[in-house]
This record gives C-alpha cells, sequence and structure tokens, in this order.
C-alpha cells in the first residue's frame, strides 16, 4: 500500500480508468462477436450496424482503451465481415 498522499490519488484514478478501459474494451468485443457470429449463421450485416462498429472501435481507440494499429485492424476485419455478408 502507498504511503505518499499523491500516491494513493494516482491509484484510485488508475483503478477507475482500468473500469473505464475494461468497459471499453468489452463492448467492442462483444460487438465484433455479434457480427461475426450473424455472418456465420447466414444473416446480412446492414451498413448501419457496421458503421456504429467502426464508431465504437474509433471511440475506444481515441479514449486510449484500444492501441490505434488494433483499432485499424478491428476496423478492417469488420469491412471484410461486410463483405463476407453480402
Amino acid at each position: 500500500m502507498a504511503n505518499i498522499k499523491q500516491q494513493k490519488k494516482r491509484n484510485r484514478r488508475s483503478l477507475k480508468q482500468r473500469d473505464t478501459n475494461i468497459r471499453y474494451r468489452s463492448t467492442v468485443r462483444s460487438g465484433m462477436k455479434r457480427l461475426t457470429t450473424a455472418v456465420t449463421e447466414g444473416e446480412s450485416i446492414t451498413p448501419e450496424q457496421a458503421a456504429e462498429m467502426v464508431k465504437t472501435i474509433d471511440r475506444a481507440a481515441a479514449r486510449g482503451a484500444l492501441h490505434k494499429n488494433t483499432a485499424a485492424r478491428r476496423k478492417a476485419r469488420v469491412a471484410r465481415l461486410v463483405t463476407r455478408a453480402v
């Protein structure tokens, strides 16, 4: 446990930030899973669904929850899923 006041505050802030990052990453993961299962079951993905997923990925990357290259890779996967679903 930290003894210094500033370090205690930093620990509190990092725990709060960790929860936020987990929430963003979880949202991206569940959205990707939803899209992939839809494609494997033969359902079509609307462009609006893909755009919403890309927007979510961009938001997570802007917040720092995802690395920018990870975000780019996931967006490419969404685009690939859209073309496969058509």
